[in-house]
Order: C-alpha cells, then structure tokens, then sequence
C-alpha cells in the first residue's frame, strides 16, 4: 500500500519567518519505517519474517516481479497490513498475519476431533499449548488414529478444507483378512457407496491384512466404507500423511510445531491441488478426507465428519 500522505489542513496557519529549502524526497524503497506515516509494514520485512530468505533475498523476488498484494504485483517500497491483506508469492498464498502458528499431532485412538466435547471425553486441543488458541483441520473420527493438522491459521485451513482443493491423505488400514486382487482392483477403480462412486485411489498392500490407501476426496467416514464395501472391514485405521506433511518419529499423542519450509510446502500444495483438481483420475475437485469438512460448531475448520 502506498504511504498516506499527512496534509496540513487548509485553514492552518503558515510558519512565519525565513523560507527554508524543501528537504530532497526520499526513496521509498529506502526511507526509514520508523519516521514513515504509512499504514503497515515494508513488504521485504514480512516475508523475511515469515522464512522467505533475508531482506535483500526477498526484495529481489519482489524486483522480478514474483510477489503479489491482492492480486497485483507488488513494487519495492510496497507496504502490507498483515491482518488484512492478501499476499502471493510466485502464485501461492502467503500467511503472514503475526501470531500464526501451525501443530502437526499424532492423534490416538479415544480422542475427539473437537475443540470441546460435551460428554467430557479427550480432545485434540487438550493435547496441544492453550494458547494461542487452535483449531482441527478437518476430523478424524474417534478411534482413527494418526497425523492431525491444528491451526490459527484460518486463510489455510479454509483453503485445504475447501471441496475446490484435494490434497492427498494417506492411511494404513488394518483389515480382517487379506484383501483379493479383485477387491484391491475396485478400490483402484472405485467403489459404489451410497453417496456415489468413489474416484480412484492409489492403494498397495504392504502385508496380507495391512493396506496403504490414498484418496482425495471428501466423504463421511470414506476409508472405512470403501474397505468395508469390497467385503474388508477396518479393525484399526491410521493417517500417515497430509499431503507433503508426514513424521513417523510422533508418537500417539505427541505434537510439535511445523517448521517454516512444511508450512510452505503445505501451501504450494494446497495452491496445485488447486491449480488442476481434474487432472487426477476420476477428480471430483473435492477435499480427500472426509474430516477435512470439520464441524464448525465444536471448534474444526469446515464442516463435515471424520473418518
């Protein structure tokens, strides 16, 4: 945003006394933010504050035309409200709003996928810090296991919820017994629910009752369905994987920040799912979770059921 300029009004007296040369303009790109009346802050500063490299490796991203402000690309000297606008970063979103912070937690099997839980069970949010105050990204249900994102980062779990997005979801499914080719052959394909057909999901069994099964979709409870529907009922489900997101080294309960590059690569992420949701077999253009429509009445990001 450009400086606001600070006016003397027009019934002000002028200063009396000797005239004093005007003193030379100053170089927007370089003039001091401390002495500048403008709303915001310089542009190379918050995206050095955010992980983009040092300020000088920021102002050139910006000199070859690479960052956008509400969709027009960004100057030197560009200033930006934090809490009200809109970056991009070579076609990716940005968050740059002060205070963020991103969880990634290893949900165990008896805790709710809520903020609060009016039967006074276990939630996700008591297993991380109270403050500042989280949210789950999407739900997985109450004995799914496995990797949870949790945020105050609203603009990014809006948009990794969003049906217009699909990023990949990754689960290991414990089954009764050892699928058949023909069933894992279905599941490939897709399989009728009572919803509608599934797309396609890339599965792999890793041993005769363990199946490794990724989707894209957004559907109630739709790992489950699938596996029960080609005759597999699930005996323990767990994610391992959102997207590029992934740590086998979490243990059940366990949190811990993402660092800034998961954060990024989670938004790039979210940004290509985006960018051509038709490109996969049988896309929908819908979210892969079934949890990633959360229930915006206890405290998720969207609104739908977990897994």
């Amino acid at each position: 945003m450009e400086a606001d300029g600070e006016d003397r009004p027009d019934d002000e007296e002028a200063p009396r006394g000797p005239a004093t040369p005007p003193e030379p303009p100053t170089s927007p790109a370089h003039e001091d933010e401390a002495s500048t009346p403008a709303r915001g802050q310089r542009l190379q500063k918050v995206l050095a504050q955010v992980g983009f490299g040092s300020r000088r490796v920021c102002e050139e991203l910006i000199a070859d035309g690479l960052v956008t402000v509400n969709g027009e690309v960004a100057e030197l000297g560009r200033r930006v409200a934090p809490e009200v606008d809109r970056v991009e970063v070579d076609g990716v979103p940005v968050g740059i709003s002060p205070g963020l912070v991103h969880y990634l937690l290893n949900k165990p099997a008896g805790v709710v996928t809520t903020a609060a839980d009016t039967h006074g069970r276990p939630t996700v949010v008591d297993l991380v810090p109270a403050e500042p105050r989280v949210f789950p990204v999407g739900r997985l249900d109450l004995e799914t296991e496995g990797l949870l994102l949790l945020t105050n980062d609203g603009d990014l779990a809006h948009r990794i919820t969003h049906p217009s997005h699909g990023v990949e979801k990754e689960y290991l499914a414990e089954v009764a017994s050892p699928p058949s080719r023909g069933a894992v052959r279905r599941l490939r394909e897709g399989v009728d629910l009572d919803d509608g057909r599934t797309a396609p999901a890339r599965v792999a069994l890793v041993a005769p009752t363990l199946v490794r099964l990724t989707i894209h979709e957004g559907r109630n409870r739709q790992v489950r369905r699938m596996l029960e529907a080609v005759g597999h009922p699930v005996v323990r489900l767990i994610r391992t994987r959102i997207g590029p997101l992934t740590d086998r080294r979490l243990a059940p309960g366990e949190w811990r920040p993402l660092t800034t590059e998961e954060v990024r690569s989670l938004e790039t992420a979210v940004a290509e799912s985006s960018a051509a949701p038709s490109d996969r077999p049988g896309g929908t253009g819908r979210t892969d979770d079934p949890g990633d429509r959360g229930h915006r009445g206890s405290g998720s990001a969207g609104a739908g059921r977990g897994r």
